[in-house]
């Protein structure tokens, strides 16, 4: 009776587990004919050009990928395939003191991303997304507050496409 019922409950979790395709614990729901993806450049179209920074975030997103997947990279001929530009990089005040400066600056960095499916064309998106940075009025952004700031933002954009493409949320 004992052996019946363990055997029972490794053909139960085993059917849902192959009955759901890939599941991962980072909420990605990866059809099991998808394998592989692409991350083609990020140009950058921004009005005010940070150099390196297209390549930067494309490596992030590269990164985040395969660090919640178990899809491959792959440069081209991709199942997933994630385009798009670098379309705003701006540093602007967000609060004054009294004597009409920066008390505090904000850098907001926004893409725009065209993702496609070639499995499921259902899937595509064309979608922009953006986020910021803030810090002191009396700082330059420059050194390791630029890569602090950098590191958190794109943490933060590629995490929402992350969502938006495979975590559906």
């Amino acid at each position: 009776m004992k052996k019946t019922l363990i055997y029972f409950l490794l053909l139960t979790s085993n059917v849902l587990l192959v009955g759901c395709g890939f599941y991962s614990f980072t909420g990605a729901s990866v059809p099991a004919n998808v394998k592989t993806f692409q991350v083609n450049r990020f140009e950058n179209n921004a009005l005010l050009v940070e150099p390196g920074l297209e390549r930067d975030f494309k490596l992030a997103l590269e990164d985040l990928i395969q660090n919640q997947t178990n899809l491959g990279l792959v440069q081209s001929n991709g199942d997933l395939v994630y385009e798009g530009e670098i379309t705003d990089y701006r540093i602007s005040p967000t609060t004054a003191t009294s004597e009409n400066t920066a008390a505090q600056n904000r850098l907001t960095i926004s893409v725009k991303v065209r993702f496609f499916n070639r499995k499921k064309e259902d899937d595509d998106l064309e979608q922009s997304f953006s986020f910021f940075y803030d810090y002191a009025g009396s700082s330059q952004l420059i050194g390791s507050l630029k890569t602090t700031a950098h590191e958190e933002i794109f943490e933060r954009l590629t995490q929402d496409i992350f969502n938006a493409t495979l975590a559906k949320w």
